[in-house]
């Protein structure tokens, strides 16, 4: 492996497409992952999707020939959300899905990431045996004759080869509009829409699809259910996904929803598998708002299981007081969804997600699901009768401050005494020892250091203090 290949992170390996995640490493990555997966598994069908990058296509033909040539079958959905493949994964059986995206970065960037048969990411033990193959990809023996594997593009046919037709949106509404002929994405968009709980008759809704995976299905979706759909951003040319728009930059979504007085506005990543909400004023709505309201939801209606929700050290105090003060607890976990997931699956919880609006319901999807996830919040509103701004409103907000310093070297603060010493001192002197993170991104070469609690200007002295004391030690703030 040379040293410009893209090591796996929290969310599989990612880089700038053509410059650190080129075809040949993508080559090499489906050589390595068809040996492993073979090791664990008798299945030999690959699900593949992509959001829609202009490096989607060269980085998935080049996967999914080295998934091929070792012996795969590809079952290529071309352009999809993330829990879309995850759904076809554990629906058709097969040893793993991978995913070609970048999720929320700019289009410059792109990513791969495997999904295991369970619908949910690989364990960090199997990644790390694929990261092991790679050097040694191209010398591995290969198959010959008959045992090639074979490639299979749903949007061109292959459909009829998998999978009868996909149902309907309710018994009332058949899923009439023209998603991209996937039939629609192998039953998925059906699977979704069945979540809802009941139709969006009444409800106007803005929906940013961040020029990504999305574009091509939420809006029909919605529309179809019974909502008077608004839809931004959602004509993806290659280059513009997540530019100026979706979760990450949803001013327009909140202008928008201002603008019209819709009821609300859901802003999906590029890969659509988290959301962010608006209510009818324009005011954010984040994950842990959506965990608080659908907490309290599923709690009355039996579906909470031990009354206990999954969130991350990134979640607000606010959301762990308000789940205490209706008798639920939260258990945290390391930051990243698929730590969410696992402690979900180990806990047996029904509801877990992070604040960027990752948010896992463990009866619905393996994964987080952006239309899913918005379809819940909406389904809480419905219900209740209530505004999005008043069911956000019940959950307190704690003082947060997140910053960021870059570094040369981001997990060398992991071993300077004076930072680790400051970093206890600053967490006993916090309500909670948990309410401080300091942690490296998965990501970037950045330290992330997030403090909570009711004093604000405690919060911020904390932040300041570590970020100059680790600034010092070879970083720049963010």
């Amino acid at each position: 492996m040379s040293l410009r290949d893209p090591a796996f992170g929290t969310d599989g390996v990612r880089g700038v497409a053509n410059e650190t995640l080129t075809a040949p490493f993508a080559l090499r990555l489906g050589i390595a992952a068809a040996h492993v997966l073979a090791a664990h598994s008798d299945c030999r069908s690959v699900i593949v999707g992509r959001d829609t990058r202009v490096s989607g296509d060269m980085l998935e033909a080049a996967l999914t020939s080295g998934l091929a040539a070792s012996g795969r079958t590809v079952i290529n959905v071309g352009v999809a959300p993330t829990p879309a493949v995850s759904h076809i994964v554990v629906r058709l059986g097969a040893a793993a899905g991978a995913v070609i995206s970048a999720s929320h970065n700019p289009y410059e960037d792109n990513g791969i990431k495997f999904i295991g048969p369970d619908g949910r990411k690989l364990p960090d033990a199997i990644e790390a045996e694929i990261a092991g193959a790679l050097p040694d990809a191209l010398a591995l023996e290969q198959p010959t004759g008959s045992e090639i594997g074979r490639i299979v593009d749903t949007g061109n046919g292959g459909a009829s080869l998998l999978d009868g037709p996909s149902g309907s949106v309710s018994d009332a509404r058949p899923f009439s509009h023209d998603v991209g002929g996937r039939a629609p994405v192998l039953g998925y968009i059906a699977h979704v829409a069945a979540t809802a709980g009941g139709p969006l008759d009444g409800f106007r809704l803005v929906l940013d699809c961040a020029n990504g995976a999305t574009s091509a299905y939420a809006p029909a979706l919605f529309a179809d259910l019974g909502a008077e759909v608004h839809v931004l951003h959602a004509s993806p040319d290659g280059l513009n996904i997540n530019r100026n728009c979706g979760s990450t930059s949803p001013k327009d979504m909140r202008r928008a929803v201002a603008a019209l007085g819709a009821d609300a506005g859901l802003a999906f990543d590029g890969d659509g598998d988290r959301v962010l909400l608006c209510d009818e004023t324009g005011s954010m709505v984040d994950g842990d708002q959506m965990l608080a309201i659908c907490a309290l939801g599923m709690r009355n209606r039996g579906e909470l299981t031990g009354d206990t929700v999954i969130g991350t050290v990134m979640s607000n105090a606010g959301l762990e007081s308000f789940l205490q003060d209706h008798g639920m607890s939260l258990v945290r976990t390391d930051v990243g969804d698929r730590y969410v997931a696992e402690a979900m699956a180990e806990t047996g919880a029904a509801l877990g997600g992070e604040q960027s609006g990752h948010v896992i319901f463990a009866n619905l999807t393996r994964t987080g699901d952006g239309m899913v996830t918005g379809l819940q919040v909406l389904r809480e509103m419905r219900s209740s009768g209530r505004k999005l701004s008043e069911l956000k409103a019940a959950m307190p907000l704690f003082p947060q401050k997140l910053r960021s310093v870059r570094l040369v070297d981001r997990l060398g603060w992991m071993t300077n005494s004076e930072i680790q010493r400051a970093i206890a001192e600053a967490r006993a002197a916090l309500e909670r020892p948990e309410w401080l993170s300091v942690r490296a991104s998965g990501t970037e070469p950045v330290v992330r250091v997030m403090a909570q609690g009711r004093d604000a200007a405690r919060v911020d002295a904390i932040v300041a203090q570590l970020c100059t004391l680790i600034e010092a030690h070879g970083g720049t703030a963010t």
